[in-house]
């Protein structure tokens, strides 16, 4: 494993929303002394369609956006958003990191991380990539819990499913380019810590 790391100035962590992206990439980073970036605070969508903690109201711009479109066209909005939005930036924030010797690893992580969009990445300059997913009992789980689902009115409920439908759409699709461009993709469900994620990724890197 210390010779990978040796040769990896940064890692890119993909997968859909809600699959513990965020939690895997900070452990890594803190594992391994590396700095840590998510490209969610790169450039803004409509985000989730719920209250959530600080109990703000949802922006009727955010609801209208999940209202009115079907789960297949949110995924391509998103898509769009990200290919146009935030790839250029990850680009070269990658480019900085993996070609400067003078700055810190990085572990850069985000829904944004397509596998299409940065295969041009990968592979090049100590550049490696994991995408996480997981069943779609999981998903379902871990959005109605932290949404609240069961207690909010109908209309809201109606919100959430759609970005759940989304999301479970964005993970099918993903885990679909992932095997088409071979390359590694994990489930989180199969990995009780990230210590053993991390160890399992490594196996799987010098594989391919």
């Amino acid at each position: 494993m210390n010779k990978l790391i040796d040769k990896t100035r940064v890692i890119l962590i993909g997968g859909s929303s809600h699959v513990g992206k965020s939690t895997l990439a900070q452990s890594f980073a803190a594992k391994l002394g590396w700095s840590y970036r998510s490209t969610d605070k790169l450039a803004r969508h409509p985000g989730r369609p719920w209250m959530g903690k600080k109990l703000k109201p949802i922006p009727e711009h955010v609801a209208q956006h999940y209202k009115t479109l079907s789960a297949e066209a949110l995924f391509l909005d998103v898509l769009s958003h990200y290919q146009k939005n935030v790839l250029p930036q990850v680009e070269v924030i990658v480019h900085c990191h993996a070609s400067d010797l003078s700055k810190e690893c990085l572990i850069v992580e985000g829904s944004a991380l397509w596998p299409e969009f940065v295969a041009n990445l990968v592979g090049e300059d100590g550049v490696r990539a994991i995408w996480l997913t997981a069943s779609e009992k999981l998903f379902r789980n871990r959005i109605k819990r932290e949404s609240n689902f069961d207690n909010v009115a109908e209309n809201e409920k109606y919100l959430i499913q759609k970005f759940l439908d989304r999301t479970l759409f964005y993970n099918k699709r993903m885990r679909g380019e992932v095997e088409r461009l071979g390359f590694i993709c994990i489930d989180v469900e199969s990995i009780s810590m990230a210590d053993e994620l991390l160890e399992k990724y490594m196996e799987l890197m010098e594989v391919s």
